[in-house]
C-alpha cells in the first residue's frame, strides 16, 4: 500500500531531523532538527543596559547556527555582575528573532533590543535572591542561559509582552514598574 505524499514527507522530515540531531551532537556547528528553515540569515541587534556594549550579528543562516556568532552572543549576554560567561540556548536567540520579526521595524528601522539581564551565574542568582527576595527565582532559567530580560525602544512594554505571549514559546514575565519583559524558552506560562 502506497503512503500518501504528505505522510511520506512527514516521515522523511522526521528521519532527516533525527539524523540532523545526531550530527549536531557530534559536530561543532549546530543544526536545527525537524522542519528546514528558510535560507535567510537570522540576525540579532542588542544593546546591554549595564555593560553599555552593542552587538549586531548574524547568528544563523537557514538551519545552521554560526558557532563564532554564538560565542559572541554568549560573551555579550554574560553575567554583568561577575563577568562569568555561560552558554546561551540558541532557542532563546530564535525567540528574540521571532519577536523582532513579529513586531517589525520601529520608526522605519529595526531598533536593537535593550538587554537588562541575560546569563546569570548561580552565585549571582543566590546573591540577588538574598537581597531582592521574591523577584529572583531559586532555579532561574537565567542560570541555564534560557532566559533574558528585555525591552524594545519604540514598542510599548505591554505590546512586547503580548507579542511574546502570542508566540507561545516559553515563559513571559511582565514587569512594568521595572520597565522590562522577561522571556524564556522554558514551559509556556505567564506572570
Amino acid at each position: 500500500m502506497k503512503r500518501p505524499a504528505r505522510r511520506q514527507f512527514l516521515h522523511l522530515s522526521l528521519r532527516q531531523g533525527l539524523r540532523a540531531a545526531a550530527v549536531t551532537a557530534a559536530a561543532p556547528a549546530l543544526v536545527i532538527p525537524g522542519r528546514a528553515l528558510a535560507a535567510a540569515p537570522r540576525e540579532l541587534a542588542m544593546a546591554h543596559t549595564h555593560t553599555r556594549e552593542d552587538i549586531d550579528v548574524v547568528y544563523a543562516i537557514g538551519p545552521r547556527y554560526e558557532p563564532a556568532a554564538l560565542q559572541q552572543l554568549d560573551h555579550f549576554l554574560r553575567d554583568h555582575y561577575s563577568g562569568d560567561v555561560g552558554h546561551i540556548d540558541p532557542r532563546l536567540h530564535d525567540l528574540l528573532h521571532a519577536l523582532r520579526t513579529t513586531l517589525g521595524p520601529v520608526g522605519g528601522a529595526p531598533a536593537p533590543f535593550q538587554v537588562i539581564s541575560g546569563y546569570r551565574s548561580p552565585k549571582t542568582n543566590a546573591q540577588l535572591k538574598a537581597t531582592r527576595g521574591g523577584g529572583v527565582a531559586t532555579r532561574s532559567l537565567h542560570m541555564a542561559g534560557q532566559a533574558i530580560d528585555i525591552r524594545l525602544p519604540g514598542v510599548p512594554l505591554a505590546d512586547l509582552r503580548d507579542a511574546a505571549l502570542a508566540l507561545q514559546r516559553g515563559g513571559v514575565g511582565y514587569y512594568p514598574r521595572e520597565q522590562f519583559v522577561h522571556v524564556d524558552v522554558g514551559r509556556v506560562r505567564r506572570w
